[in-house]
């Protein structure tokens, strides 16, 4: 089964536009976009980009065992009003244990805060 860089790379394939087109709208380079498309896991303002300039919605490319693993879509769950106060119980979350896919996802995130701030720069400072 393919992974979400896979998806995202058939999809652009498919889509007909470029390469260089996808990356100049996006400010990014072509090594970022290439890495992406190793990743098993991408951001979802990523992905969402990216289907906003090839007109392709990728909500039904991945399975549902993938957008659970997504950290984009989590269940958002409503508070409950009651009218009485309840001690708050938090359950220790699960970590998993195995340190290369903490570090991927870790380094994912970071070059994903990364891109954000390059962004941020553009926007402020302009091209050069």
């Amino acid at each position: 089964m393919p992974h979400q860089g896979e998806i995202l790379q058939e999809a652009i394939k498919n889509s007909g536009i470029s390469i260089t087109r996808i990356v100049e709208e996006m400010g990014i380079t072509r090594p970022t976009i290439y890495r992406k498309f190793k990743e098993e896991t991408i951001d979802y303002t990523f992905v969402k980009r990216i289907g906003d300039i090839i007109n392709h919605d990728f909500s039904n490319d991945f399975t549902s065992l993938q957008q659970s693993m997504l950290p984009f879509v989590t269940p958002v769950q409503k508070p409950v009003v009651t009218h009485t106060v309840t001690q708050r119980v938090t359950q220790p979350q699960q970590s998993d244990s195995d340190p290369a896919k903490q570090l991927l996802i870790l380094q994912a995130k970071y070059i994903s805060l990364l891109e954000a701030y390059n962004e941020l720069l553009l926007k402020v400072y302009g091209p050069k």
